[in-house]
């Protein structure tokens, strides 16, 4: 099979004009290689004691009475460069309850660094400061809450409340992810890749065993989106399974003692990792319907009852007035410890918030009351208390938790800087073509404030069923710093508005989609402030975005920065990973072959010839959820009609860029760009 030229790459990574046609080449995929795990000897730990060193550290911390933020100290206060929102930005990324409630294990870069920090409950009741504990993130609890468990390296790790370091169980494998202790605490499950799927495997929580695979071929190798389900007497786990169909992902049992598997439900699409109620005798997930849209964001939460039942089980959709939000498959439901309620989060408006619902069905209310958004949401039947990860439109993540009794929730960490130059942005709203109502947010530069008119940018979220949040969006705060009215919109097909709202969308991608985009253009020229001069700007479903609207309103648009986009479905679905095929063949209805004509809307590349205003593509060479083909056939098109485009890939990434360097350098690119073609703040 033919691999791409050097010659080409260093053209695309090196220069911003490209003179090279491009075709498209299918992807070489190695194989996932197994390794031979092999018990491994356990080193003496190192431990401290939990409450002489809270008490300790505290006292250190917190320095005179009434002086100190929560979590140790006042946040740091950073200046809004580039440099500093992708090299020093600090704050909570996660938080994990332990069952029994006393204690929380918080994942993120706080004053001591990247790692686990931990939180007991005082003789008060209420949670003490996080301290540092150790490197790690993202665990899972044994059932006691006396240990955690989670993967790194390519391994399973454990560590006890206590200890300052964690001891690996097993021989590095590939692909290791979402540890999960049995009921009780003796074995833990975990996925892995080595069998060239997302496969679960069993370890003892000793490490005494090498680990043994369970199952054969449970998901696709290319969709980690799922973890284990230990059912409460241990006998079998939960877990999803696209085993019966590619498209499917249904909920399957395998014994844990024979490996034999049953396939639970046939109707519906598990979009979160499946919870067991306190008795064992229901299942919680969040869902959609197969014979629906696969709604993103707008679940049904189901109870599956019966589970004895194999394929007989029922699959109850929850009656209530809202859905649930999965924010791509990351939050998962949660039962009361009566198992009388279902906890869970919802997105309306760009504003998250944890409610409660009856699990017989009926009236869903509120359980927090808080503006910005809620993720990385714990809760745990016996706790009495869920954690969460809160940021604002200006603070980043922090830990929060609330008494399920209720009353406010309680801020227990300062790890997310103080930035300076950062305002809330304006929530506004403006008509689109159609007359409909296109909600926006509004960031408006600080030159204003000295009479100056400024270029404006119009900035389209990706994931074109998610949606633009109210937190912290230090880009968008950035390039207004830097003199840019900005106003991010919530087009049509996005979630928090509704089912009808996002079904406007359907079959009609980044077409109407893109008519909102020049629609925001239309009325950022209507503000004083602005000069006149409209860029555009997104990544992923937004670079597509990007593209399509100076495609569609070409006289709207003065440049356009699209990054990481799907320019044409016609020639590269083949090529992006399964949960992208997913996205990509309900939001068209069918295949290319199946729905040509819807198909043909969302063709970008067959616009190009539109295009009049200037641009700059950007890529990494990694994507598998917008595969290079993409960015490649978008090119060769600008090249064959002869209009001047600029492109830069980076050789060492995926679709989410990891590398600091290189979002510092696509956000420097970006800017530069924008002010060589739409100018900067003028006054007089």
């Amino acid at each position: 099979m033919p691999s791409r030229s050097a010659s080409i790459w260093a053209s695309y990574s090196n220069s911003t004009s490209v003179n090279t046609t491009l075709v498209s080449l299918r992807p070489q995929i190695p194989e996932a290689r197994m390794r031979q795990p092999h018990r491994r000897s356990r080193a003496p730990r190192r431990r401290f004691h939990a409450t002489a060193a809270f008490s300790l550290l505290l006292a250190a911390a917190c320095g005179a009475p009434g002086d100190a933020a929560p979590g140790g100290g006042a946040p740091a206060e950073l200046d809004l460069t580039l440099d500093n929102i992708h090299r020093n930005n600090t704050g909570v990324r996660g938080v994990s309850i332990s069952p029994d409630g006393r204690h929380l294990a918080v994942s993120g870069s706080g004053p001591d660094g990247a790692g686990l920090y931990l939180a007991a409950r005082g003789e008060d009741g209420g949670f003490e400061a996080p301290r540092f504990w150790l490197q790690g993130s993202n665990p899972a609890w044994a059932p006691g809450g006396d240990r955690i468990a989670f993967s790194a390296g390519g391994q399973v790790h454990v560590a006890d409340v206590g200890d300052v370091e964690a001891r690996p169980l097993m021989d590095r494998m590939e692909g290791v992810r979402a540890p999960a202790f049995s009921p009780d605490g003796r074995t833990i499950a975990f996925y892995s890749t080595a069998s060239g799927h997302q496969d679960i495997w069993l370890v003892p929580a000793d490490g005494s065993t090498p680990p043994r695979q369970l199952t054969e071929a449970a998901m696709a190798l290319d969709d980690p989106r799922f973890a284990p389900a230990w059912r409460p007497d241990g006998r079998e786990i939960l877990y999803v399974s696209n085993a019966s169909d590619y498209w499917h992902d249904d909920l399957w049992l395998v014994d844990v003692e024979t490996g034999g598997r049953r396939q639970l439900t046939r109707s519906l699409m598990a979009m979160s990792t499946p919870v067991w109620s306190p008795e064992g005798d229901r299942i919680a997930v969040f869902g959609t319907a197969k014979d629906e849209y696969w709604y993103e964001d707008l679940s049904y939460i189901y109870v599956i009852e019966g589970p004895e039942a194999g394929a007989g089980a029922s699959e109850r959709i929850v009656d209530m007035q809202v859905y649930a939000t999965d924010a791509a498959m990351r939050h998962a439901p949660s039962w009361s410890a009566d198992g009388a309620f279902i906890y869970f989060p919802y997105l309306e408006r760009g504003t998250t918030n944890v409610w409660a619902v009856p699990a017989a069905g009926g009236v869903a209310t509120r359980v927090t009351h808080m503006g910005g958004t809620i993720s990385g949401v714990s809760h745990t039947a016996g706790a009495g208390t869920v954690a969460f990860v809160h940021s604002s439109p200006t603070r980043g993540g922090e830990a929060h938790v609330l008494d399920l009794g209720g009353g406010v929730p309680e801020r227990l960490t300062s790890f997310s800087p103080s930035w300076r130059s950062v305002a809330a942005p304006r929530e506004i709203a403006f008509p689109s073509f159609d007359g409909l109502r296109i909600q926006g947010f509004l960031y408006r530069p600080p030159q204003l404030a000295h009479g100056a008119t400024c270029p404006a940018l119009v900035q389209v979220h990706g994931g074109g069923t998610n949606s633009y949040q109210q937190g912290l969006s230090l880009t968008e705060q950035y390039l207004a710093s830097k003199g840019f009215v900005v106003l991010a919109i919530n087009y049509r097909g996005g979630s928090g508005f509704g089912r009808e709202f996002q079904d406007l969308s359907v079959e009609d991608w980044l077409w109407d989609q893109a008519r909102d985009a020049g629609a925001a253009a239309d009325f950022l020229r209507t503000l004083p402030y602005v000069n006149g001069k409209v860029g555009i700007y997104g990544g992923s479903y937004g670079g597509s975005m990007s593209l399509s609207a100076i495609s569609l309103t070409p006289d709207r648009f003065d440049a356009a920065v699209p990054m990481r986009g799907a320019y044409s479905k016609l020639n590269t679905l083949e090529y992006t990973d399964r949960l992208g095929k997913i996205f990509s063949v309900t939001g068209h209805g069918g295949t290319p072959e199946e729905r040509p004509d819807t198909y043909a809307k969302s063709n970008v590349v067959s616009r190009i010839a539109d295009i009049t205003a200037p641009v700059l593509l950007m890529h990494g060479e990694l994507d598998r959820r917008v595969p290079i083909q993409n960015f490649e056939n978008a090119v060769a098109e600008f090249e064959r009609l002869g209009k001047s485009v600029e492109v830069k890939t980076y050789p060492d990434e995926a679709h989410g860029f990891r590398n600091p360097d290189n979002r510092v350098d696509t956000w420097s690119r970006l800017e530069e760009f924008f002010t060589r073609h739409l100018g900067g703040c003028a006054t007089g």
